[in-house]
């Protein structure tokens, strides 16, 4: 089952919209699936003919420096030197938007062992990640925490899932 699969079954299931999904009893702000970062899918950096730039809202909060670049393409002549460097960041943000929406997606259409995994596993070598191994490996069931909320946007959590794969 995908997690994009999952997602569809639980707001079919219970008649919400999932805002995100968790290790249940997770206290960290990780996820395997956050409904804000769906919405980046939606985000887009853009050149017109003449050069101007156009950016989506969102892109402005997890990229602010962003906003100069864009302010300043927009008031320099077309003959300017400086055009390249706001240019550069620029695209530097929209190379970001472009692996961002794409880590996104092989999330969300993965498995949800595998976002699982990619999302909670210890990134150190070691004893950690030992342990998670070995713990993961003897289990073929997740516990799931879903934040959630409903057409008149009251906010459920819903009790713990548990998944098995």
């Amino acid at each position: 089952l995908s997690v994009e699969q999952l997602v569809a079954y639980l707001e079919k299931s219970f008649g919400v919209t999932v805002n995100r999904i968790f290790l249940h009893g997770d206290t960290e702000d990780r996820a395997l699936y956050n409904a804000l970062d769906k919405k980046k899918l939606d985000w887009t950096i853009s050149y017109d003919d003449e050069g101007k730039v156009t950016v989506s809202d969102g892109v402005y909060t997890q990229w602010p420096q962003i906003r100069m670049a864009v302010q300043m393409l927009g008031r320099l002549p077309p003959t300017s030197g400086q055009r390249a460097i706001f240019k550069t960041q620029v695209e530097k943000v929209k190379v970001s938007l472009e692996q961002t929406k794409e880590s996104f997606m092989k999330k969300f259409q993965g498995n949800v062992s595998d976002a699982y995994l990619q999302v909670y596993r210890p990134s150190e070598e070691g004893e950690k990640q030992d342990y998670f191994d070995a713990v993961f490996k003897g289990r073929d069931y997740l516990t799931l925490g879903v934040d959630c909320h409903t057409e008149e946007k009251e906010d459920i959590t819903l009790p713990c899932v548990k998944y098995t794969f």
